[in-house]
């Protein structure tokens, strides 16, 4: 019999801005050589990092302890890594910062000296050669945890090479920065309204997996951002949802807990 895979932690952003006709997420499509949903379109996020949990890390939280992170996310502790991992896979793999000063008062990175520090920093860190919470000391800066609220939990179901026990989070884009993608994990980005992404789904248009393709429905109704947010913040009792895999007669289907055969 195959080892079952245990799934890592992970840790995964849905962020929003308002636009003309209501809101937009940002969706990043993942590099066609990954081993992980290559090509398929998703939300900026990623593995929960060893540094992510380390005392620098909390000592630049702003906003938010662990012990309530850890009650929010229904665990013993460390729960506030998986804001942590949200916050350094934003500006990773989309060039965003949530970030404040000591005061609480929120960074702005629109000038072109902020700018380019920022880009600089952010190829540093993608490169291996500067981590996240190192750049955010050496820059005076905290992590703003404040408007980070948690909406959803899933794990990849046993079978696919790769398992993640993923938290999914909700935010503010900042309005005084431009997102892109990193051009190496992700090779193209696009802010879009979530109706708007799931008819390109259904029209073949946009590849996305099951877990976000779930998601935006659950927010797909909603007209701003700030009602979003306020959506995420009125659940209760957030439990994981585990899909499991099958094949009935030569089809490959997807089961949620309560579906026929689920419990098979």
């Amino acid at each position: 019999m195959a080892e079952i895979l245990s799934p890592r932690p992970a840790a995964t952003v849905i962020t929003v801005r308002d636009a003309a006709n209501g809101y937009e997420i940002l969706m990043l499509r993942r590099n066609l050589n990954s081993d992980f949903v290559g090509g398929a379109y998703v939300f900026p996020g990623g593995g929960v990092d060893e540094s992510d949990a380390g005392p620098p890390a909390q000592r630049l939280a702003f906003g938010l302890s662990d012990a309530e992170a850890s009650r929010r996310l229904a665990l013993e502790s460390g729960g506030l890594a998986y804001y942590v991992a949200c916050l350094r896979e934003l500006f990773e793999e989309a060039g965003l910062l949530i970030a404040c000063d000591a005061d609480g008062e929120p960074v702005r990175l629109s000038d072109p000296e902020s700018i380019r520090r920022l880009a600089a920093s952010r190829r540093e860190v993608n490169a291996g050669s500067l981590k996240f919470i190192e750049m955010m000391e050496r820059e005076g800066l905290l992590l703003d945890l404040r408007g980070l609220e948690y909406v959803a939990h899933w794990v990849t179901p046993v079978g696919p090479p790769r398992r993640f026990d993923t938290r999914f989070f909700v935010a503010l884009t900042p309005s005084d920065q431009v997102a892109t993608h990193d051009a190496g994990e992700t090779v193209a980005d696009q802010w879009i309204r979530p109706t708007d992404a799931l008819d390109a789904h259904a029209r073949g248009e946009l590849e996305m997996i099951f877990p976000t393709i779930s998601n935006l429905k659950a927010i797909a109704h909603l007209g701003t951002s700030q009602e979003v947010l306020e959506y995420a913040r009125s659940l209760e009792n957030i439990v994981p949802v585990e899909p499991r895999i099958v094949t009935r007669d030569g089809e490959v289907q997807i089961l949620l807990a309560g579906d026929d055969g689920y419990d098979v």
